[in-house]
C-alpha cells in the first residue's frame, strides 16, 4: 500500500475517518516560501462537512496544526507536516457494518485486500474524509504556483441531469476562479444553482444521492511542461485525480466529444498573438499535445458518482455468516458529494502541477521565475 505520490514534491496522506486524526506530510516544498494560513483555512472550509443542508451533518471544522517545516513565517525546506483532528466521530454507527458490506464502498474489496484488518468505521482510510489533508496540500501548492502566475479553478459542470455551461477554454476571465470559490454551488450560470439545489434536496428526501461532473481549468502553465507516454501531463493528473474517492472518469479538453469530430474539427490551429506568443484559436485538446503543455489553459473534467451511502434498501452480503442480506445506511451522509469534491479536484491538480514544475526546475530555489 502506498500513501505517497509525487516525484519532486511528494505527498503522504495518513489517518482514518473515525481515528483520532488525519493529516499529511508535504515533502519537497522549497525553502523561503511565505504561506497565508488564512487562505489555506478558506480552502479547507470549502470542503468541510456540515456547512449547510446540502451536505452531511457531520461537523468537522478541519482546524489544522502545522507540526513541522514552517518557521519564522517561511517554509524551511524540510517536510511540512499537518495534523487535522477528527472532532465529530460516531464509530458506534458502524459497529454492525464490520461484516455487512456496503454496496459502492471499498468495504468488500478493502477487507479482502487487507485480510479483514482494515478500519471499517466510516470507510477508514478509504473515506472521503481523507480529502481534507489533500485540500490542505493543494492550498499550499496553489500559493507556490501563484508565484509563477499559475491559477487553478473549477465549477460544477453537471449535477444529476442539470448542466452548467462550460469554461471558456481559452481562459480569458482572470477573476473568475475567485468568484467561483465563494459559492456553495460553484456554477458559471447562476440560473442553474436553484435547480441543482432542488435536485440535491430531492435526493436527500428520497434517501438517495446524485452524482455529477467537475470541470477544472489550469491557467498560466508555460509550454513545454511534461513528458510523452508514461509521464504525460494527462497521465499524472489522472493518476492524482483518481485518488479522490468517488471519481470514476477523467477526460481532457473536449474529451469523449472528440470521437464525433473529424481531425480538422478536433485540431487546434496555431497563431502568433500581438505579443509574439504562440497561441491556439481553439482548445479542443485541453492545452496538452503529446503529453506536454502547449501554453494554453489545461482543461479537464472529472466524473463524480453519487454518494454510495444511501438510506434506500439494497442487496448485499454478510461475510460473517456467508449469507445474502439487505442493507440501508441511515445517518449523516452527503446527498451529493460533487460540491465538496470540487476543491479536492482543484487541490489534486495543484499538487500535480507543483510536482511537474518543481521537477522541471530541478530543485533550484523557488523564485517564481
Amino acid at each position: 500500500m502506498s500513501n505517497t505520490w509525487g516525484e519532486t514534491a511528494s505527498l503522504t496522506i495518513f489517518g482514518e475517518s473515525h481515528g483520532p486524526c488525519i493529516g499529511a506530510v508535504l515533502d519537497g516544498i522549497p525553502a523561503g516560501v511565505s504561506l497565508d494560513w488564512q487562505a489555506v483555512s478558506q480552502e479547507m472550509r470549502r470542503r468541510a462537512p456540515g456547512r449547510n443542508e446540502l451536505s452531511t451533518q457531520r461537523r468537522e471544522h478541519d482546524v489544522f496544526s502545522v507540526e513541522s517545516g514552517f518557521f519564522n513565517g517561511f517554509t524551511t525546506g524540510t517536510p511540512l507536516c499537518v495534523r487535522i483532528a477528527n472532532e465529530d466521530q460516531r464509530a458506534e454507527d458502524y459497529a454492525r457494518l464490520q461484516h455487512i458490506m456496503r454496496p459502492g464502498h471499498a468495504d468488500y474489496s478493502g477487507s479482502v485486500r487487507y485480510g479483514g484488518y482494515n478500519d471499517y468505521r466510516g470507510g477508514g482510510h478509504f473515506s472521503g474524509r481523507l480529502t481534507a489533508p489533500l485540500v490542505f496540500a493543494g492550498a499550499v501548492a496553489k500559493q507556490i504556483l501563484a508565484l509563477d502566475g499559475i491559477a487553478i479553478g473549477a465549477h460544477i459542470l453537471q449535477l444529476g441531469n442539470i448542466c452548467d455551461r462550460r469554461f471558456c477554454s481559452l481562459g480569458k476571465d482572470k477573476a473568475l476562479f475567485g468568484r467561483l470559490s465563494q459559492n456553495a454551488l460553484a456554477v458559471l450560470d447562476p440560473t442553474k444553482e436553484e435547480a441543482m439545489e432542488k435536485a440535491i434536496l430531492q435526493a436527500k428526501r428520497d434517501g438517495d444521492s446524485v452524482g455529477g461532473i467537475v470541470e477544472c481549468m489550469i491557467t498560466g502553465l508555460p509550454a513545454g511542461m511534461g513528458d510523452p507516454f508514461f509521464d504525460s501531463v494527462e497521465s499524472k493528473l489522472s493518476h492524482m485525480i483518481f485518488a479522490i474517492p468517488a471519481v470514476k472518469g477523467v477526460s481532457f479538453g473536449d474529451g469523449f466529444a472528440l470521437a464525433a469530430m473529424t481531425g480538422l474539427e478536433g485540431n487546434d490551429s496555431f497563431y502568433y498573438d500581438d505579443g509574439g506568443r504562440v497561441r491556439t484559436r481553439t482548445n479542443h485538446n485541453g492545452g496538452i499535445n503529446g503529453g506536454i503543455t502547449n501554453g494554453m489553459p489545461v482543461l479537464f473534467q472529472a466524473v463524480i458518482k453519487g454518494t454510495p451511502s444511501i438510506a434506500k434498501e439494497q442487496d448485499t452480503i454478510d461475510r460473517s455468516s456467508g449469507t445474502n442480506c439487505k442493507l440501508s445506511v441511515p445517518g449523516r451522509h452527503d446527498p451529493a458529494i460533487v460540491q465538496r469534491a470540487l476543491p479536492a479536484v482543484e487541490a489534486a491538480a495543484a499538487w500535480t502541477v507543483l510536482d511537474i514544475m518543481l521537477t522541471a526546475k530541478s530543485g533550484r530555489p523557488y523564485d517564481g521565475k
